[in-house]
């Protein structure tokens, strides 16, 4: 059975709706995902005595009283559906769980009860509440044992969707368990994991979070590391709230990295992990990525140093941003890396932050630092910075890589987030350390940051915000005239369409221009360019070249292909095919691509992997839901009723079969469509212009008019003998207004016949498709036009910014202050003639 994504996230979040309103989404959040972790656990490793996850079911509790089994499967929580102790029944086999799993024991099952009478209420309540809750989790999409959708990754995916939701949900205060994805992978892909050469760790790889949330950046880190490393590689993380642990453990079973040690405790007062169990000295790890909590307080409760202030101050008491930062350096190998996100305040304030950050810049521990836009992150909406720590090679280091990206990101609520084209921007800038003109990325030398700036790090102290202020030409509002200035401002296009400034402007004065073509036609001068003609032929060029190489690349899917590894080979390519048309910004090209990947074909992609292409054939159901009573002596009890409206193809959409192989069938649709709308409008018509002495009017009732009472008016008139006159005007119209009703019943009766036998042809030609159809569907039809279009309305921006620029500066000076002064003039004229009309003198 292959499920999507979002039929699964769909599930889960149903399961939300179960809780939602009854305590908030910080609490139930643990709830869901628990049960989650138990299905999954369950469906995977049940039986299976080589597992990583113990599960048995109480059949096969190994407890030797018999009284004493309880079972630690999902299949023991649907025994209890509709049991009246069916709280306390889900707490046993959670518990149960952690007792068969020593590295579970105290991170589920601490603080997370299922029988709590304030969450779940008390009695049939309670009952129904949570028997309503498994019953979602029996569903076919929440089927891991069978489900082939991807596999572990969709698992996570799906946990990670709840995470972020949860985040969202939980506000200011109790978002701060996640990091979000995007940041996330921006962290992991400056260290470069990807690009880790097992041969440069014989001893093995260990990354480490020390403050590690629900463990989503840890497993990213981790899953980023190349398959011939992972097998050695070892993570490692601790978080101070137990249940958040809790979370991150199960984070990483979801992501098939059971081996992920995650420990609970502060880490300023206990840290957890020592080196060769010498319990005086931290473990120390090849890679750290952390998003520590910002300016924390209270860290120097119960603190211990283990040599973490050794040659460096104690930071304030008040505020614990360099307490991470020094934990982090200690806790990293001589030739380790770091990624940590901080608050921008890091990079500037003063007494023992300067004292610090003094020592670490002169030890050449920093590598890079890369500000952040604001409000990226649920527990706070202040800008915050990476912060790149390298102890290798720090005798060599005589500066310090910077990236201004706080201008990349999209609206997404009411929280900023990182696209695809901004963190691709970022990581391809950072690793391959590319300077443009000091806007956005520059190597900073050590000269300029201590002697010209006394350690103050601040990014905008070295590089330009790149705001262009948009000044007024006082002399062109004078006089008129465009200013070369302004104009000036589009030499990128000029620079590509050579000709084009020349065929829209012509010399007024030194320095000045005026428009050569009328305002109207600026537009259909650009498009008739010679050089712009030219260049949407090299972008269609590309865009055939692109979808040649596309096609070969997916028309091969199989199960052994890598969805990471196709749409890096198709991400490259395309930013490759677009480096050097220049107006077009590659990583917006590249954003187009991965916002369709993530969004829809990545989805697809998978299913056709572990399927293959002919499960394309595949349909599914479309239903409409509504509520009903339970029970009709009960308002409070509704259920969920399902009525099918039709059909669509699981991964084909119905369309694109129809317009493939049933297009004629579909424009004689649209043509009695086109009919019914056109006596709908014949009819509006007749009532609109009903005049009050005629007898269509007098059967108007709120702009409409009965069947019966036309019948009736028709009737009435036909009983003269003798019908003539206005009268017979009256009965034509009448009988107009008939013939149009019963011509669009007529055409809406033939219309909804032509629509089934459509629906009929289009049902049995799914399971007719032959793999070449269903290829040139999927691939061409859907994935690789999509991409197009995405492409060329990008492309299309390029004429409309120029065109509405061109049009904004000629509006601008297009009335001069001599023109304004006269219209004033003659306004106050007419004034002043109408006050003499009315009596009034001035």
């Amino acid at each position: 059975m292959a499920i999507k994504k979002t039929q699964i996230y769909q599930s889960l979040w149903d399961a939300c709706d179960e809780l939602r309103g009854g305590m908030d989404a910080s609490q139930y959040k643990n709830y869901i995902l628990t049960l989650l972790f138990v299905k999954y656990v369950t469906d995977k490793y049940l039986g299976n005595p080589y597992a990583e996850i113990t599960v048995f079911d109480k059949e096969h509790d190994p407890e030797s009283d018999a009284d004493k089994k309880v079972g630690c499967s999902f299949n023991d929580l649907v025994e209890l559906k509709n049991d009246s102790n069916i709280g306390e029944g889900i707490d046993k086999v959670v518990s149960r769980l952690a007792e068969a799993n020593p590295s579970l024991k105290g991170i589920i099952d601490k603080d997370n009860y299922f029988n709590d009478t304030k969450k779940f209420g008390t009695g049939r309540e309670m009952v129904e509440t949570l028997t309503s809750l498994i019953s979602i989790f029996q569903r076919p999409e929440l089927d891991f044992k069978n489900n082939k959708a991807g596999g572990d990754d969709i698992i996570g995916d799906a946990y990670e969707y709840l995470m972020r939701k949860f985040a969202t949900e939980s506000g200011k205060s109790k978002g701060q368990f996640y990091t979000p994805a995007e940041v996330s992978r921006v962290l992991t892909l400056i260290l470069e994991l990807d690009k880790v050469n097992r041969n440069n760790y014989k001893n093995g790889l260990s990354i480490y979070d020390c403050s590690c949330g629900s463990g989503s950046l840890l497993i990213r880190a981790m899953d980023a590391l190349p398959n011939e490393v992972k097998n050695i590689s070892s993570g490692y993380g601790q978080e101070k709230d137990t249940i958040t642990a809790g979370l991150a453990k199960m984070n990483a079973v979801l992501h098939n990295k059971a081996t992920i040690e995650i420990r609970d405790g502060n880490t300023f007062s206990d840290p957890k992990f020592k080196e060769n169990d010498n319990e005086e000295e931290l473990k120390t790890f090849n890679f750290i990525v952390a998003n520590p909590p910002f300016s924390l307080k209270n860290w120097t409760k119960g603190y211990k140093d283990y040599g973490r202030l050794l040659d460096y101050q104690e930071p304030p008491k008040k505020n614990g941003d360099y307490a991470w930062v020094l934990h982090i350096i200690k806790s990293l190998k001589s030739n380790g890396r770091a990624s940590v996100i901080l608050p921008l305040g890091v990079l500037s304030r003063g007494n023992a932050e300067y004292n610090i950050r003094k020592k670490i810049v002169d030890k050449g521990l920093i590598k890079g630092i890369i500000s952040l836009p604001a409000n990226l992150f649920y527990g706070t909406g202040i800008p915050a910075c990476i912060l790149v720590l390298d102890k290798q090679d720090v005798s060599n280091r005589d500066g310090i890589f910077m990236i201004d990206a706080t201008k990349g990101f999209k609206k997404d609520g009411n929280k900023n987030r990182l696209r695809e084209e901004d963190i691709y921007k970022i990581t391809n800038t950072f690793v391959n350390r590319i300077e443009d003109d000091k806007t956005y990325a520059r190597f900073v030398g050590y000269d300029e940051i201590k002697n010209q700036n006394d350690y103050n790090l601040n990014i905008s102290r070295y590089i330009e915000s790149g705001n262009v202020e948009d000044i007024q030409d006082i002399e062109g509002h004078i006089k008129g005239g465009i200013p070369d200035s302004d104009i000036d401002r589009f030499n990128v296009y000029f620079d590509e369409f050579t000709n084009l400034k020349n065929s829209l402007f012509k010399n007024l004065r030194s320095g000045y221009k005026e428009l050569k073509v009328n305002k109207e036609d600026i537009r259909e001068v650009i498009h008739k360019d010679v050089d712009y003609i030219e260049y949407q032929n090299k972008f269609n060029k590309i865009i055939k070249s692109y979808r040649k190489f596309a096609f070969e690349i997916l028309n091969n899917i199989d199960n052994s292909a890598d969805t990471k590894e196709l749409i890096k080979l198709l991400s490259e390519k395309l930013i490759s095919d677009f480096q050097n048309l220049l107006l077009l910004n590659k990583y917006d090209c590249y954003e187009v691509l991965l916002q369709y990947w993530n969004e829809v074909m990545n989805d697809d992609v998978i299913v056709v992997k572990q399927n293959g292409f002919e499960f394309a054939k595949s349909i599914e159901k479309q239903y409409k839901e509504s509520k009903k009573k339970k029970n009709e002596n009960d308002d409070k009890k509704t259920i969920k009723d399902k009525q099918v409206l039709g059909f669509d193809g699981l991964l084909i959409p119905k369309e694109l079969v129809i317009n493939e192989f049933f297009l004629k069938e579909k424009n004689n649709i649209e043509e009695i469509n086109n009919q019914i709308q056109k006596l709908e409008e014949e009819i509006e018509e007749m009532i609109n212009d009903a005049e009050e002495d005629c007898s269509l009017y007098d059967i108007i009732v709120d702009g409409k008019i009965k069947e019966t009472d036309l019948k009736a008016k028709i009737k009435e008139l036909e009983k003269e003998a003798d019908i003539k006159g206005d009268d017979k005007t009256d009965y034509d119209l009448l009988i107009k207004y008939k013939n149009c009703i019963d011509g669009r019943k007529e055409k809406a009766t033939e219309l909804k016949n032509k629509e089934k036998e459509m629906e009929d042809l289009v049902f049995k030609k799914y399971d007719k498709l032959t793999t070449d159809e269903i290829k040139e569907l999927l691939i061409n039809k859907k994935w690789l036009d999509s991409i197009e279009k995405g492409l060329t309305e990008y492309y299309q921006t390029l004429s409309e910014k120029l065109t509405e620029g061109i049009e904004t500066i000629v509006d601008r000076y297009e009335e001069t202050l001599i023109d304004i002064e006269a219209k004033l003039k003659n306004d106050e004229k007419l004034v002043l003639k109408d006050l003499k009309t009315m009596g009034f003198e001035m």
